[in-house]
């Protein structure tokens, strides 16, 4: 069996408690350490919004010392990404964050995700390139939305560049990438943001728009069906043999359901091995005690 990590996008949601998280904490209870009792590998997504702090990174370190398998993936900063303006120093706060990782040996890798709008053109091709040069020496998984990229000088590119293509699951609206686990690169990442058509059709038409947590969080409210869930499992189990690494991310976070998801996905790769499911999850999805 390859080496299988399997979590979600972010672990610190209000919404989680109760369906994950427990009602009543104590003042010491960390939800870090907690997530990382049930899996192996989280993506951070608030290094996409902020330049994360050392002493916020030496934190994780310390909730997650006593697993030692455990990684973190560690999302790009949109000025790298969506409004391509980045600094210097910008560069220097981000791999410093991957180097204290790095050292620990709890780095996945860096993702690097565009939206749907990066479409495969000269100047877009030229603006990748940097990104990946300036991070030539990290692992990376590169994400892009539109069918334009999928050509095979584009794979080529990702290949000789320490990358891997990261395979995503969405709603396929315009000229969206449909789920295909394509291996691009010695790795496989796949990112699963739901596939709430309706949601995602209003979010694009309030693309550009000021809009709570709530409107933002709508197209990511999504549970997978037991039938999606091993529909997928099938298609990975293709080609699940050509890889180092599987990196799994359930990004269908509103309510907890990435946390169901994610626990049925680990059940489903590991070759239906039992899964150790948190009460207040089992009792949010019942479906979870064919997996325990």
């Amino acid at each position: 069996m390859k080496k299988l990590y399997v979590g979600t996008a972010g672990w610190s949601y209000k919404d989680w408690i109760g369906s994950f998280y427990p009602k009543s904490q104590s003042t010491d209870f960390n939800w870090l350490q907690y997530y990382s009792q049930f899996f192996n590998c989280v993506e951070v997504n608030s290094s996409y919004y902020t330049y994360i702090d050392p002493k916020t990174v030496n934190s994780w370190i310390k909730h997650t010392q006593d697993k030692s398998d455990f990684l973190f993936a560690i999302k790009l900063h949109q000025d790298f990404t969506h409004k391509k303006n980045f600094t210097n120093e910008n560069t220097k706060a981000v791999k410093l964050v991957l180097d204290q990782l790095a050292r620990e040996g709890k780095l996945a890798g860096l993702l690097i995700q565009f939206p749907y709008s990066f479409s495969l053109d000269k100047s877009n091709a030229n603006h990748l390139k940097k990104l990946v040069d300036t991070f030539a020496e990290y692992e990376k998984f590169i994400e892009v939305r539109h069918q334009s990229w999928f050509i095979e000088r584009f794979f080529d590119f990702v290949k000789s560049n320490k990358s891997s293509l990261c395979v995503i699951d969405q709603p396929v609206l315009g000229k969206a990438i449909e789920f295909r686990p394509n291996i691009i690169g010695e790795n496989l990442y796949l990112r699963f943001h739901g596939r709430n058509e309706k949601a995602w059709s209003q979010s694009i038409k309030n693309f550009g728009k000021k809009q709570t947590y709530k409107q933002q969080s709508a197209r990511y409210d999504y549970l997978y069906s037991p039938g999606e869930l091993i529909e997928i499992d099938q298609k990975l189990k293709e080609v699940i043999d050509t890889v180092n690494k599987i990196i799994v991310i359930m990004n269908n976070h509103p309510h907890g359901n990435a946390v169901a998801n994610a626990l049925e996905m680990l059940h489903l790769l590991s070759d239906k091995m039992k899964v150790n499911v948190p009460e207040n999850t089992l009792k949010a999805y019942p479906r979870l005690k064919k997996i325990i």
